[in-house]
Parts: structure tokens; C-alpha cells; sequence
């Protein structure tokens, strides 16, 4: 427990060190939160800031379960100190454990600060207790799902061809996903594929709890929950540690 606990506090000490994590995780959010509540670029249902806050919420998941792990991670490989770290006392288990334990804590981070922002802007959520319940369930299976995504990456590309890909398909799922666009404002047959991958079944069903107050949505609950789990099948099955 002690190596877990010691390499978990590292994990987060680094990740917050890092000022291009920070502007991923937090900066960005932020930026995109003020931005799109302040100035009304869009055509939204209802108030902007209770449109965009829910979306934003999902992104910092995406942004620190996917693009930040993935990139962290994959540098780590290249480097070689995974491959020194996974045969030490620590283990490949705790090693990988200590790097969710990482994501979760600058998760819970995250969405403190956006939405203290967010309430400060005038938001105000809705689905009561119970949409809260469904929105934190949803949040640990998309970081399952970007999680196991990201360790994809990570383990099979070389540390600068990860940081390409991971940032590139960051960018791609940040505009088509419906984190700040709504999806009837995208193309026809972007709409008909935002529930499919994750994010876009996160935003979505975010939107429809905290923005509209009703239910999560069958199609996002069954996209998500298959992504949580072959995600990370697929990246424990394909992982390489050098």
C-alpha cells in the first residue's frame, strides 16, 4: 500500500507540475465556459451557460482520462520508465491503478473549479439528486472508456507520434462530439454518429440531465457502458511496456 499511495501522489504532484496538462485540463475548459457563456456565437436551447456548462463538464473528462493519460503515459514509455517501473515492487497492477487514482483526483479538480465558474456565471443544473447520481456514474464510465482509449495509444505508438494522435483526435471529438455545438447544428451524418463514440454519448446525456432535467438517454447509457468496458480490454490486451 505504501508503493501504491507513494506512486498515486506522484501521479498527481506530476500532473499538476506540468503547465500543458494544466492548460489542457483546466485553461481550456475554463476559456471555452466564459467564452461561450458570455457571447451567444450559436444558436442554444435555452440560456447559453446552462447549454455549455453540462458539455464542459464532459470535456475535462475527456481531457484528463484520454488526451492527458495518453500522453503522460506513452512519454513514460518511450523513455523507458515504465518498463523499469512495472518490475519493481510497485507492479504492473498498482502501477496502473496509482495512474487512475491520478485521473480521478484532478477529475474531481476539474469539475469543482468549472463548476464553481459555471454557478458563478448563473448556472443552474437540474435533475435534482438522482440526476446527480446518474451524471457521477456516467463520469466513471466515459473515464473507463477514455482511459482505456487513451492506454491504446499510448502502448502501441512512439511517444511523439502519440502526442500528434492523441491531441489531433482531441480537437476532432471536441467539435463533433456536441460538448459546446449543439448536434442538430452539425451535419446530418455527424449527428447520426455523435451517440456512437463516447464522448459524444457523455455530452449528450449530460445535456438531457443537468441541462434539461430528464433522463440520460438509453442510446448514450448502452454507448458508454460498451466503450467502459472495451476500452480498457482492448488496451490491456494490446499494451506494450517497451
Amino acid at each position: 500500500m505504501k508503493a501504491l499511495r507513494a506512486q498515486s501522489l506522484a501521479e498527481i504532484r506530476m500532473t499538476l507540475q506540468r503547465r500543458e496538462t494544466l492548460l489542457l485540463t483546466v485553461g481550456i475548459p475554463l476559456l471555452l465556459l466564459v467564452f461561450y457563456s458570455k457571447f451567444k456565437v450559436m444558436p442554444v436551447p435555452g440560456r447559453p451557460v446552462d447549454f455549455v456548462t453540462p458539455g464542459i463538464l464532459a470535456l475535462c473528462v475527456m481531457s484528463t482520462a484520454f488526451v492527458s493519460l495518453s500522453i503522460a503515459t506513452g512519454f513514460d514509455r518511450s523513455y523507458g520508465v515504465l518498463r523499469r517501473l512495472h518490475v519493481t515492487p510497485l507492479g504492473r497492477q498498482r502501477l496502473i491503478l496509482s495512474k487512475v487514482i491520478g485521473v480521478l483526483v484532478v477529475e474531481v479538480l476539474q469539475i469543482f473549479l468549472v463548476s464553481l465558474v459555471a454557478l458563478g456565471l448563473g448556472w443552474r443544473p437540474r435533475g435534482g439528486a438522482l440526476g446527480a447520481l446518474v451524471v457521477l456514474l456516467a463520469l466513471l464510465l466515459a473515464t473507463s472508456a477514455f482511459a482505456g482509449i487513451g492506454l491504446v495509444l499510448a502502448g502501441r505508438l512512439k511517444g511523439e507520434v502519440n502526442l500528434a494522435a492523441s491531441n489531433g483526435l482531441y480537437l476532432v471529438l471536441l467539435f463533433v462530439s456536441g460538448f459546446i455545438i449543439p448536434p442538430s447544428n452539425l451535419p446530418g451524418f455527424l449527428t447520426q454518429l455523435v451517440t456512437a463514440v463516447p464522448s459524444g454519448a457523455l455530452a449528450s446525456g449530460m445535456h438531457h440531465v443537468l441541462g434539461e432535467g430528464r433522463g440520460f438517454g438509453v442510446a448514450n447509457a448502452v454507448s458508454l457502458v460498451i466503450w467502459s468496458v472495451a476500452g480498457p480490454l482492448v488496451a490491456a490486451r494490446s499494451f506494450q511496456f517497451d
